[in-house]
Order: C-alpha cells, then sequence, then structure tokens
C-alpha cells in the first residue's frame, strides 16, 4: 500500500481524489471519492478517471458518470457550472497519462515464468516481471520495476536499467551487422561483435524490435526514450534520452539520435549519421551516412531529408511541370 489514500481493495489499486490531484500537482480537491481506473468518457463509471482538452470534451466529461475529470487549466471559465470532480491541470492528456500509469503500478505480477529461460549469473531486480518464453543470456542485468513481455530474448551481457519495459518479440543485444570484405576472394568475415547493449531508466521498446549490441563498444539507449514496434537499431549507435522513434524505422551502425529527437515512422538513417537534439524526422525520411541534421525544433522531411520548407517547395515545382 503506497499509504492511506492509495491501497488495494481486491485486486484492484484505489486512489482517492486527493491521492490523484497530488499525482498531477494540484491543490486538493473539494470531494473524496476513490477511483480505480482510467477509461473513455462514454465508459465511465463513478471509480473511472476521464480527462478533457477543449470544450465539446469537457461537456460531454461533465455529463458523464465519472467520478474524477482531469481539464485542461484553458478551459477553466466563470460560465462553466461549478463541479467538485473536476481538477484543473496545465495539460489534461498528460496528466491522465500519470494517473493510469500510478493505477496500473501494481498491476504486473513480479517474478520469473515457469517457461522462460535464465542463463548464468543473471540479476533481477525486485518488482520486475519475466514474461513467458522469454530468454535471458548469461550476465543478463535487469533493474527494479521492469516488464518484460513474451517472447523477449536479452542476449548475454545486455544491461537493462529501472522501469523498462520490453513488449513481446523484442530482441536486444543480438549480433551487429558488421562484415569485412577480402579484396582478394570477395569474401565477407564478421567484424568481432563482442560489445555491449546498456538500456536506461523508463525506456519502453515495442514488440519485435530489434537492438544490436556494440561491435567493440556499447550501444547505448538514453533514459526515458520510446521505440514503437519494428524498429531496428543497429550496433553501436547511441540514442539519447526522451528519443521518440516510430514502427518501422531504421538507424544504421554508429549514428547518433540526440536528446529529445522525434523520429517518424519508416525513418531511414545511414551509418555514422547524427540527428540532432531536438530535431524531428518526418515519416519516411531517409539521412544519408554521415549526415548531420541539426536544429532543435527543425522539422526535416523527404528521401534525401530536408528542411520542411524546402522539401514542400520542391514538391510544388514537380506538380507545375
Amino acid at each position: 500500500m503506497e499509504d492511506a489514500a492509495a491501497g488495494r481493495r481486491g485486486d484492484l489499486l484505489m486512489a482517492t481524489m486527493s491521492k490523484v490531484a497530488d499525482w498531477v500537482g494540484v491543490s486538493a480537491p473539494l470531494l473524496e471519492v476513490e477511483v480505480a481506473e482510467v477509461s473513455s468518457i462514454e465508459g465511465a463509471q463513478e471509480n473511472s478517471v476521464v480527462f478533457a482538452v477543449e470544450g465539446e470534451t469537457l461537456g460531454r466529461a461533465l455529463a458523464s458518470k465519472a467520478g474524477v475529470i482531469l481539464a485542461s487549466r484553458k478551459l477553466e471559465s466563470a460560465e462553466l457550472p461549478l463541479d467538485p470532480r473536476v481538477l484543473w491541470v496545465k495539460d489534461a492528456r498528460y496528466a491522465f497519462a500519470v494517473v493510469a500509469r500510478r493505477l496500473a503500478g501494481g498491476g504486473v505480477r513480479e517474478g520469473v515464468h515457469a517457461s522462460a529461460v535464465v542463463g548464468q549469473k543473471v540479476a533481477i531486480g525486485v518488482g520486475t516481471s519475466i514474461g513467458p518464453g522469454a530468454v535471458l543470456g548469461d550476465g543478463v542485468v535487469i533493474g527494479s520495476g521492469c516488464e518484460i513481455g513474451p517472447r523477449v530474448t536479452i542476449y548475454a551481457g545486455t544491461v537493462l536499467g529501472d522501469r523498462v519495459v520490453v513488449q513481446a518479440g523484442a530482441v536486444l543485444g543480438s549480433t551487429g551487422f558488421g562484415y569485412v570484405r577480402s579484396d582478394e576472394t570477395g569474401e565477407y568475415l564478421i567484424f568481432p561483435q563482442q560489445g555491449r547493449l546498456i538500456v536506461e531508466d523508463d525506456v519502453e521498446i515495442g514488440a519485435n524490435t530489434t537492438i544490436d549490441r556494440g561491435a567493440l563498444g556499447e550501444t547505448r539507449i538514453g533514459r526515458g526514450t520510446k521505440i514503437d514496434n519494428l524498429v531496428h537499431i543497429g550496433h553501436n549507435c547511441v540514442i539519447g534520452k526522451n528519443v521518440i522513434i516510430a514502427a518501422q524505422t531504421g538507424i544504421s551502425g554508429s549514428s547518433v539520435v540526440e536528446d529529445g529527437a522525434i523520429l517518424g515512422g519508416q525513418v531511414g538513417i545511414g551509418e555514422h549519421a547524427t540527428v540532432g537534439a531536438g530535431v524531428i524526422l518526418g515519416g519516411g525520411a531517409g539521412v544519408l551516412s554521415g549526415k548531420k541534421m541539426r536544429g532543435p525544433g527543425e522539422v526535416f522531411w523527404g528521401r534525401p531529408a530536408r528542411p520542411l520548407k524546402e522539401y514542400l517547395r520542391d514538391l510544388a515545382r514537380l506538380k507545375h511541370r
């Protein structure tokens, strides 16, 4: 039990409205109810939390059965009827996610499933769940409060921090795609792939995503980064903190994606490229090998990727040919 205002009843984690207010950083409410779930407005019950970021949505939320309504402060108005269920927050969508995470905090069962395969000298932190069919190689380290989904494979020597989520089928720390070619015979020989993969705290990795270990050094995924399904990250890549990577993106070896960058779906990045802090790559963008994309908040699109205004200008030229 977290404290007197948040505890368990049966299999549900219950929280008072005061505790919800504390989670989202607002003053204590006038009303004191208990909630157990986040919900859509249409499916809300007396123990549900809902959110509203626009006026029409707020009207529907006020007419619902919801026990707590998280509403963006920009909607606050003297004309609105006083409703003690409303908590006014800066960003209702973000606050809703905070509450959802808190309420789900006890939902994952700690322990290693009987069908998982665990190698030698594996360290697993407190509160971590290892799902059915997962494979953990020798010397793997997994921190506290992690959730390792079904049939995840984590190769030897990989290190995961705390509160890491890895969804079903992901493969972490596999051998990188690095080969050297003989000029005499044309034969390809694999370059040593003996480094490791480090995944920092609060990273989430989607289903069937693959991340290679370093060749001689390490591949590193920075704290708070969120990676979608079907993403591939090559050996020796360094991904910064709080990066977003959408589905079907591929990042070639030894590339760097700096803090806060956003990569849309199906982005392709060549080897030894750099995506600067805060850069946004639109869906399908292609970054050439060795290219450096710079400018916080700058949007790049197209193949090869270029500033959005330039990309749109090129499209207009093609249209009028």
